[in-house]
């Protein structure tokens, strides 16, 4: 019967083809949107799971949490550096590290942080070593920069007409391991390097302020064989963002409550995450719905299609029960050559569903360096088994139809 059923969808292979790639593209289109909707939430989820806590200036979270975990240009206000001074001398508090953005080298963006940074990123560097003077950086995992190569910094960006720098050339003295993360493709120096290149005097006040304020500022010469000093006190700069390493959940809890308030603003950034993944899925939902509003008229155009082919097919089906076929084998022949074509296009769905979603993947971690991975999880299986038992009854429609053919009438058609 199986022979049977392949030489017939021989004979009809054209039409065969269309209904199998009619089924594979809206297979496709659902499996792309929910692959794609889970990478983007795994992957921004791991990017952000090695920050704890996130202090900024009053504004908005979600910006506050885009810019300092996944490096989203935006100018920040800044906060008065006694809150890092603070937070530095916090009992409750493993490490705080500043954050400071403004500037980039051949397309990356140049961060001023610390080393305490640096070892959450990457425990152990891939190359070389963490940076120990001002002059000197640490780049990301997917920045094409070797050790000892010099990097020019821009105040902004190329495209945006920033100007290059004279004050200092960093020189790379460690690759960070690949974090999956946007810090791949970051350049990270010393804060004090970037403080003394935009003329920052230390001291408060610039939480007022935000980084187009600095555009103007007058740069000072910057010492680059002048070693670090990670010790932060009342004269700090302002900065944008503080990446904090409580010591224990109660800590971290404690921490963004105090420093909720009206000068400062205190996140965790998966919180943020939670709240746009609720976006995210209402668009999910509503492709999904777009998905099954497209399955929907695919399935009522094959099954016109077929219930015509059957018509066309009179002569054969009544010969094979004039011939003294069962009505149970020409049920079969008939449902089994419209479920094999269910069948083929469902993989085939799947296969070019999987291979969008890793290109759409592939394309976002070329530009955002946060690695998203596509994978199938167990929640996918009863939608799969859903497929499955519709392609059963669909199929059963045109079977039956033919069933009602009487042979003799079927013969004289």
């Amino acid at each position: 019967m199986i022979r049977f059923i392949l030489a017939d969808l021989r004979r009809f292979k054209a039409g065969a083809l269309a209904v199998v790639v009619l089924i594979a593209l809206s297979v496709a289109l659902s499996v792309t949107v929910t692959l794609q909707e889970r990478a983007v939430r795994l992957g921004s989820a791991r990017a952000a799971e090695k920050f704890d806590l996130l202090v900024g200036a009053a504004g908005s979270e979600t910006q506050l949490a885009l810019s300092a975990v996944f490096l989203q240009p935006s100018p920040l206000p800044l906060m008065s550096g006694g809150v890092l001074a603070k937070l530095s001398d916090d009992p409750r508090v493993d490490f705080a590290a500043p954050v400071g953005f403004g500037d980039s080298a051949d397309g990356y963006p140049v961060v001023g942080t610390t080393t305490a940074l640096v070892s959450a990123l990457s425990p152990a560097l891939a190359e070389g070593a963490l940076f120990t003077r001002l002059g000197e950086a640490v780049v990301g995992a997917d920045v094409p920069k070797r050790l000892g190569a010099e990097i020019k910094p821009m105040h902004g960006a190329a495209d945006e007409g920033g100007h290059t720098h004279t004050e200092i050339a960093y020189t790379v003295t460690g690759r960070m391991a690949p974090t999956g993360t946007a810090w791949d493709r970051a350049i990270l120096v010393p804060i004090r390097a970037v403080w003394q290149l935009h003329g920052m005097e230390e001291k408060a006040g610039h939480e007022d302020h935000d980084h187009e304020d600095h555009d103007h500022d007058h740069e000072a010469h910057v010492d680059a064989n002048a070693g670090l000093d990670e010790h932060f006190d009342a004269a700090t700069p302002g900065i944008p963002a503080v990446l904090v390493k409580p010591k224990t959940v109660a800590d971290a809890y404690r921490l963004r409550q105090e420093y909720r308030g009206e000068t400062t603003l205190a996140v965790f950034p998966a919180e943020v995450l939670t709240r746009l993944y609720a976006t995210l899925g209402d668009a999910r939902s509503l492709l999904l719905a777009i998905a099954i509003g497209t399955q929907v008229i695919v399935i009522a155009a094959i099954l016109l299609v077929t219930v015509m082919h059957v018509g066309a097919r009179q002569r054969q089906i009544g010969a094979l029960r004039a011939f003294g076929a069962p009505r149970r084998s020409v049920l079969a022949i008939v449902w089994g050559e419209l479920f094999v074509l269910f069948l083929a296009g469902f993989a085939l769905g799947i296969a070019v569903g999987y291979a969008a979603a890793e290109a759409i993947s592939a394309s976002l971690a070329a530009t955002t360096a946060v690695r998203m991975p596509v994978e199938f999880a167990r929640e996918d299986i009863p939608l799969a088994l859903w497929f499955l038992f519709l392609a059963v009854l669909v199929s059963l429609v045109p079977a039956v139809s033919a069933l009602r053919l009487s042979p003799a009438r079927a013969l004289r058609a």
